[in-house]
């Protein structure tokens, strides 16, 4: 099928199911109705799945990241306390390593003696800015994801969302860019973007200090994004097939994606 037939099909179809929710005396609000439909089929009029599959592993096999381990000791930029011990970045911003000591946790392993460890805290508690871009092609919804690397990610490269950065990246802390498509989630509005989600998500307590994540999913008007080098257009079924394989996506496009 063509791309315009395709297109066709996919509002046609949108159009059916949804008559067919109301007629059902379904309550679902459009968004959602929306996406229990593309999630049905691959409606993608850019890519098949194949298309993704060898963009994706040529990015794994090609990581535009090199990493070694070293000593804590030689860490450049890095900082620890004399008397706390705490490790944290000269800048003062990013995260600080420091030690927490848990007691009476009835409800863990250890039962009441509990605990001691070290522990992540980022700086300001809040930690970043994760945000998926979703554009209509022909009146068919993409998702613009990105072959992500990241020193800790399982095969160093994962599919992340449009935008996965820190406030202290956003602030520009360590000197460098600011990170790509960072302004049609700060401002939203003078790209004229429908804001579909925008939620503080949690992350993992058992490593992380109080940390949350601000998540947003953002409609932007049909033509206003390009795909550029190391991001492409997913359609929400392709997104769905790419969590059957092996940690391909990241943790983040599963949070912001949970609500739908």
């Amino acid at each position: 099928m063509n791309p315009q037939s395709l297109a066709r099909a996919y509002r046609t179809g949108l159009d059916s199911y949804r008559h067919y929710l109301s007629q059902s005396g379904w309550t679902v609000d459009d968004v959602r109705a929306e996406h229990q439909f593309e999630s049905l089929k691959d409606w993608s009029l850019l890519h098949s799945w194949d298309d993704v599959r060898a963009w994706f592993e040529d990015w794994r096999k090609n990581p535009p990241m090199v990493i070694q381990e070293i000593g804590l000791n030689d860490l450049e930029g890095w900082r620890r306390d004399p008397d706390t011990g705490n490790v944290s970045h000269e800048s003062g911003e990013f995260f600080v390593v420091k030690g927490v000591r848990v007691r009476n946790p009835v409800m863990r392993e250890v039962g009441a003696r509990g605990w001691d460890q070290p522990i992540l805290e980022q700086v300001g508690l809040d930690g970043g800015l994760l945000g998926i871009i979703r554009q209509r092609f022909e009146g068919v919804p993409l998702y613009l994801i990105e072959a992500k690397a990241a020193p800790g990610n399982y095969e160093l490269v994962q599919m992340s969302p449009t935008l996965q950065a820190t406030f202290s990246n956003l602030k520009q802390a360590h000197t460098g860019r600011k990170p790509r498509f960072a302004e049609f989630f700060e401002q939203p509005r003078t790209i004229e973007g429908a804001v579909l989600y925008d939620q503080w998500l949690s992350e993992d307590g058992g490593r992380l200090h109080k940390k949350r994540n601000r998540g947003m999913l953002v409609e932007v008007p049909e033509g206003t994004v390009e795909e550029p080098d190391g991001f492409i257009w997913m359609s929400m079924f392709q997104i769905k097939q790419a969590l059957y394989e092996n940690a391909w996506v990241n943790p983040h496009i599963r949070g912001i994606i949970a609500h739908l």
